[in-house]
């Protein structure tokens, strides 16, 4: 396969930034996108010329740090599925491909394709954790959990914290974000003891770090390699309001 490469090169978030173009020749179908990327960078450093920076680590969808936009879509165009496990096959000889990073202003772009996603460590200290004393290690059977309750945690903890949603979303919500977090451990018992709380600091958080609001587009379920439900984001509203009437009733 040939291609036509127009990445988003920028030295840093001062920078202005541009899109260079590159041709890439002996595409393999079986290649991972990053593993193209690989490619060119090698090409790039023979010619003595600087690899385009971008973000990896596990490349197997399980970190999230291979974020990008490819064609306008977070991660490409495979649904349910990392920029690491996206495959050339997914595309024809002689595409032409746009590859940028994330956009949004709570992301400022480190250098080419990197972002600083840092936000969302500060969104998870604000509120993401459970800090109630919960003892020893107990036994796995000694806390019963209902079934739905457990499979509906699971799929909230699937989250990678990539910001596919962010980027996706018009307004460069975190909601989805926030709300798998915050659903994750509010749908266990060790958890619900602090939700209303957890769920007020975790939304001032996200507010502060200047994501936008949230208004029902769901372009970040479609662009969740983990398929998140925007569900979530239902539930996080229910317990943000439970949790400003409970602070005005106790004022």
């Amino acid at each position: 396969m040939k291609l036509t490469l127009h990445v988003w090169r920028q030295n840093d978030a001062n920078d202005v930034g541009r899109l260079a173009t590159y041709r890439v020749d002996d595409v393999s179908p079986d290649m991972s996108f990053l593993e193209m990327l690989d490619e060119l960078n090698e090409k790039l450093i023979r010619k003595n010329e600087e690899p385009v920076a971008f973000d990896h680590d596990c490349r197997e969808g399980i970190c999230g740090s291979c974020a990008m936009m490819i064609n306008g879509q977070a991660h490409g165009p495979e649904r349910g599925a990392t920029t690491c496990q996206l495959h050339m096959r997914s595309f024809r000889d002689g595409d032409e491909l746009y590859v940028e990073p994330w956009r949004a202003a709570a992301f400022p772009v480190l250098k080419d394709l990197v972002v600083d996603r840092s936000a969302f460590d500060r969104i998870i200290q604000a509120g993401g954790f459970v800090s109630v004393n919960t003892g020893g290690t107990p036994d796995g059977n000694a806390l019963p959990v209902p079934k739905v309750d457990a499979e509906r945690a699971m799929d909230a903890s699937e989250c990678i914290g990539c910001g596919a949603c962010v980027a996706a979303c018009p307004n460069a919500s975190a909601m989805l974000f926030v709300a798998a977090k915050a659903g994750h451990l509010g749908s266990l018992p060790q958890g619900r003891a602090e939700q209303r709380e957890r769920v007020a600091t975790m939304v001032a958080a996200h507010d502060r770090e200047g994501f936008g609001h949230c208004t029902n587009i769901n372009e970040c379920e479609a662009a969740c390699p983990k398929e998140i439900s925007t569900t979530f984001i239902a539930q996080l509203n229910r317990d943000y309001i439970k949790s400003a009437v409970s602070t005005a009733v106790t004022g």
